[in-house]
């Protein structure tokens, strides 16, 4: 049987230089492929140009063939192919849908544009479709925006539009990488769904590889735009013939963080927090109080819309409206930080340091790392040029860079790079606590493992106390020595991370823990491209 998509020599290249391949690979109608790799190691670049989407100053060259027949790379068949043959399912989806149409009118529109459909008939179609993707009420969901949407939701809308087109081939890249474990797995479920009950082809671009593994037949690792090892996914999994794989599957395992300290003194405390939103059904927050001590790492865990990143805020007194009462204990008087003068707020901020979930988007790019770095201590008035200079490349040494980087700017520097930078600078005025915000959802397994060992390595040597925001249980269990679990605005469960992860005693933490799928669900998968079921 031929293959439904085949590429062969497969090569991008720069004219100066070959960036990807050359590359080969098949993909039968009804099964899941899975692309895999680091940051960098060509994923994306393999995914733009199958679809012929490279930006002019790269040049894609081989043979490209749909159902046997060749198409040119580059030519108008192939960009004919783009939405109605070959689908995609971008990474982002919020960037990826028009902020300022309502997702009925963007799927309408789609639907009338190819099928020729008056608009009852599309308005129609495109409610069929959210209910084919199990997006909750399809039809008052046509009248809504993007942004009124969770992030597991515009995933799903997004899928719908790629199948408004009926394609034959859907390129998903990296769906679910900013997804809750249980969000991603839902995704990936509902896209096995359509492959295996409709006939899709699918390649699965992803630089989490037992993710991958557990729905993908058959997998293709690249590294630095080579392809290292191919071949069904059980037998990658059980007998890995590549170092950078085995690599790839150790990095994925974290050492667990060490016991928690029972003599550590309290840091922040916070009593009867509530926070709602303006126009919000709910409190954001319902009656939270927690503690954090000095010199350990405290997981706030649940999935999108818990609360993580609202309680996160709320402590760091962020958020107008909160209710409740925050302390900081350092000295022999605690601190009520609402009762703190803006100069004095201003001045306690110093004592803590955050670092975002994507280190570009937190780094501005117009500024020099020596800037980036040292602007905590402009803000706060601390030191002149000269001193402030040398504190940036004392703390990009302590963060694993060398001084030269101070010169260059954050688009020189890879994903794990640009977050040991935003930890620098997060550092630079001597916190006694850290707060991470997501910091390694968005980076591959090897950057991933680097950053908490940095983190971890951090906090036993400087006595940092870190709030550690994630729905990554695992990341939590390697830097974090408590854990709290966050559902709805409520904790539900806290204590060591060894009790909850080991002896789960809340139905959601539970929940949490089964969504991730681990090398043993992916060894499991079939080969054959039709028998999962």
């Amino acid at each position: 049987m031929s293959a439904l998509l085949t590429a062969r020599g497969l090569r991008v290249d720069t004219g100066t230089g070959t960036l990807l391949g050359p590359l080969d690979l098949e993909l039968q109608a009804g099964e899941c492929l899975g692309l895999v790799g680091e940051s960098g190691s060509g994923k994306s670049l393999t995914t733009l140009a199958l679809l012929g989407l490279l930006p002019p100053a790269l040049q894609a060259q081989g043979a490209l063939k749909l159902d046997g027949n060749d198409v040119a790379l580059g030519s108008r068949a192939h960009a004919a192919l783009r939405g109605r043959t070959l689908a995609w399912v971008p990474q982002d989806p919020l960037a990826s849908l028009h902020p300022l149409r309502t997702v009925g009118a963007q799927l309408v529109e789609t639907l009338r544009v190819a099928h020729g459909l008056d608009r009852k008939a599309a308005r129609d179609q495109a409610q069929a479709l959210l209910e084919r993707v199990e997006l909750p009420d399809p039809a008052a969901a046509l009248a809504r925006y993007p942004h009124q949407f969770s992030g597991g939701q515009r995933q799903r809308i997004s899928i719908a539009l790629a199948l408004a087109l009926r394609p034959r081939v859907l390129i998903a890249d990296e769906p679910t990488s900013a997804l809750d474990a249980r969000i991603a797995r839902g995704v990936l479920d509902l896209i096995d769904t359509l492959r295996r009950e409709e006939g899709l082809g699918v390649l699965l671009v992803s630089h989490d590889l037992p993710l991958v593994g557990a729905y993908a037949q058959r997998l293709l690792v690249l590294q630095r735009g080579a392809v290292v090892e191919r071949g069904d996914a059980a037998r990658v999994f059980a007998q890995p013939a590549h170092a950078y794989t085995r690599e790839l599957l150790e990095a994925d395992t974290l050492a667990a963080a060490p016991p928690a300290r029972k003599d550590a003194a309290p840091l922040l405390q916070a009593d009867g927090l509530r926070v709602r939103y303006p126009r919000a059904p709910r409190d954001a927050l319902e009656d939270v109080s927690i503690e954090l001590r000095r010199g350990e790492g405290l997981a706030l865990v649940g999935e999108s819309g818990s609360g993580k990143s609202t309680l996160g805020r709320a402590l760091l007194r962020l958020l107008r409206g909160a209710h409740g009462r925050v302390q900081w204990v350092e000295g022999d008087t605690p601190v009520d930080l609402a009762a703190l003068s803006p100069q004095a707020l201003r001045a306690w901020r110093a004592r803590t340091g955050m670092v975002f979930q994507d280190p570009y988007a937190s780094l501005d790019p117009r500024l020099r790392v020596v800037d980036i770095v040292a602007e905590p201590l402009r803000i706060h008035g601390r030191g002149d040029a000269a001193s402030r200079r040398a504190r940036a490349a004392e703390l990009l040494r302590a963060v694993g860079l060398d001084a030269d980087a101070l010169e260059r700017y954050p688009h020189a520097f890879s994903g794990g790079q640009r977050q040991r930078i935003a930890i620098a600078r997060a550092l630079a005025t001597d916190p006694a606590l850290l707060v991470c915000d997501e910091a390694v959802s968005a980076l591959d397994a090897h950057h991933r493992a680097a950053i908490l060992a940095l983190l971890a390595g951090l906090k036993a040597e400087r006595g940092l106390a870190l709030l550690f925001v994630t729905h990554d249980l695992a990341a939590a269990a390697a830097v974090c020595e408590r854990i709290a679990v966050l559902e709805a605005g409520r904790i539900v469960e806290t204590g060591t991370t060894a009790d909850v992860l080991q002896s789960p005693q809340h139905a959601h933490t539970q929940a949490l823990l089964a969504a991730r799928p681990g090398a043993g669900h992916a060894r499991a998968t079939p080969a054959d491209p039709m028998a999962a079921g």
